[in-house]
Parts: C-alpha cells; sequence; structure tokens
C-alpha cells in the first residue's frame, strides 16, 4: 500500500492512505543505509494489523532537506521576527542556499511587523531577488498574501526557535491546532514548543510542515554544496561572468566581479558577506570524506 508520511514523532511515522492514516515502524535496514524517511516522503507499507503498519520502501524524492527534515516540497518559508530573536542574515541565507541546493523555491517572511519595521531587511531580500512578505499573527496584516503564494503548493516553515512560526499557522489553518510557547527573556529565543515536524491540510488548497525551531544550523555535511555554492547566490549570476579569473572564488580577488557589485551596491553586503562564510565553512571539504555516504 502506498502513502505519504505525514507526521513523524518518537521513532513513529504517521502515513496518510487513501483508506486511513496508519502508524508505522521503519524496517531496520533503513538505518543500515544511512537512510530514514522524512515527513513528505511518499512509501510503500505493510499493514501489520488494523492500525499499525511497516515502512517497507521510501520512493523515489524529489528533494529533501536535512534542516527542516523534510521532503517532496514546492516551497521552505523561511520566518524571521522583528525582535526576540532579531533577523539573522547569515542563518536566512544559509536556509536559502540549501532551498536552492535542493530545487526548492526559497521565500522570505517576517513575522511580528506590529513590534517594528523590517524595511532594511525586505530591501536586502527583495533585492537579492526572493519573493518577501511582511506580516503579523496577531494583527492579521500580510496573511491573505501569503494565503496566495501557500495555496496548492507543498510547504514547509522553517526558521528560529521564536520567530512564531506556529503562531503564523494558527492564523493561516483558523484555529489553534498548533501548540505556542513564549520566547526566554533569558536567551532571546523561543522554547522549541514545536518538536517534531507534521504536514498540515490548508482548507484553500496544499499542504504545510510546521517543523522544530533552532539556535544555528550548519551546512559542512554535503560536498556537492561546496561545489554548488555560488550557483546557490543566483543575485550574483550577472556578475559572476565580469570576474577577472575563471578560477575566482568571489571573495577577495582582484578583478573579483561579484565583489565589484557589492562596491558599487547591485549586490547585497550582507549576501557577500553570508556567501563568504558559507564559503570559509565548506572550503576544507575534501570528496573523499563522503564516498559511500548518502
Amino acid at each position: 500500500m502506498t502513502g505519504i508520511i505525514i507526521k513523524a514523532l518518537s521513532g513513529f511515522y504517521y502515513v496518510e492512505t487513501e483508506k486511513k492514516i496508519y502508524t508505522c515502524k521503519a524496517r531496520g535496514n533503513f538505518r543500515k543505509s544511512g537512510v530514514s524517511p522524512l515527513v513528505g516522503d511518499r512509501v510503500e507499507i505493510s499493514i501489520n494489523d488494523g492500525q499499525n503498519g511497516t515502512i517497507e520502501q521510501i520512493l523515489p524524492r524529489k528533494n529533501r532537506l536535512k534542516r527542516p527534515p523534510v521532503a517532496n516540497i514546492d516551497k521552505l518559508f523561511i520566518l524571521s521576527s522583528f525582535d526576540n530573536p532579531t533577523p539573522n542574515t547569515l542563518i536566512i541565507d544559509k536556509l536559502t542556499v540549501l532551498a536552492r541546493h535542493e530545487g526548492i523555491e526559497p521565500i522570505i517572511a517576517f513575522n511580528k511587523s506590529d513590534m517594528g519595521d523590517f524595511s532594511e531587511f525586505e530591501k536586502i531580500y527583495k533585492n537579492a531577488g526572493f519573493k518577501t512578505y511582511v506580516l503579523s499573527a496577531l494583527s492579521g496584516e500580510g496573511l491573505e498574501e501569503l494565503k496566495m503564494e501557500l495555496k496548492d503548493s507543498v510547504s514547509a516553515f522553517t526558521g528560529n526557535s521564536g520567530v512564531g512560526k506556529s503562531s503564523v499557522l494558527n492564523a493561516l489553518l483558523g484555529e489553534n491546532a498548533i501548540a505556542t510557547g513564549e520566547v526566554s527573556e533569558k536567551l532571546g529565543r523561543g522554547r522549541h514548543t514545536t518538536r517534531h515536524t507534521e504536514f498540515y491540510p490548508l482548507s484553500f488548497g496544499g499542504f504545510v510542515a510546521d517543523t522544530a525551531g533552532f539556535a544555528a544550523i550548519e551546512v559542512g555535511d554535503d560536498y556537492s554544496l561546496k561545489e554548488n555554492l555560488v550557483n546557490c547566490f543566483e543575485d550574483f549570476a550577472d556578475f559572476i561572468c565580469d570576474c577577472r579569473f575563471a578560477t575566482c572564488s568571489h571573495t577577495k580577488e582582484k578583478g573579483c566581479g561579484v565583489i565589484e557589485a557589492v562596491e558599487n551596491g547591485k549586490i547585497q553586503k550582507t549576501r557577500h558577506e553570508s556567501y563568504i562564510s558559507l564559503f570559509d565553512e565548506l572550503k576544507d571539504l575534501k570528496e573523499w570524506q563522503f564516498k559511500g555516504k548518502k
């Protein structure tokens, strides 16, 4: 029987089929092969009894992300908030890179507009070519525009703990379907209210996943990303051909078209700073380190 994993929690996978939702465990051979089922995976299951089943096979994926842990999505909504925590351009840019690398459309959203002005950050990402939304789960600002973006797509929300992912989703779902928590004043971040990944159907069409928050995100576990990094910064594309040297790393070389575009204000400075940070994080990776890894 074929179905889609709509929730993963504590080693159990909830698989929605045409008939019903089955609670499943994964076969041990998945762990041995280093491949784990993800929310969004299409899977083949066998039924053990009326309610429970076993995941026998993961069907081919069109994409996957390790953070958030989802598969087969169309859009990744990267959510930040005005305060507590404030927007972190490096984290936003890391997430856009991970999405672009997997062929997923990254979309930027800033929540809690009732607390302050996002125009500086909105300018950065609109100028870099991203769809960018400013909204407030509290007042409802921007939610209708967000609904149109989500409509009939399979999407996931991600971002630091405390940015209000669950609050925004509750506003979109029209009910208190998802638990929300307060932001820790001491730590300046959320209390990780969402501890698992789960897909929710949208009344206006499509599915959206709420995912666990985080405090930091690393990218240094994918050699192919090292090779593809500059292509994940699409706002650099028009300027790479202006580089003096074909081997330009676009970090510090004289005659670099990207650096010249930054100096002329054609590329946002924070975007280039993020590129350099990611380049430094990935530059020492060796292909042999990843032989045999999936």
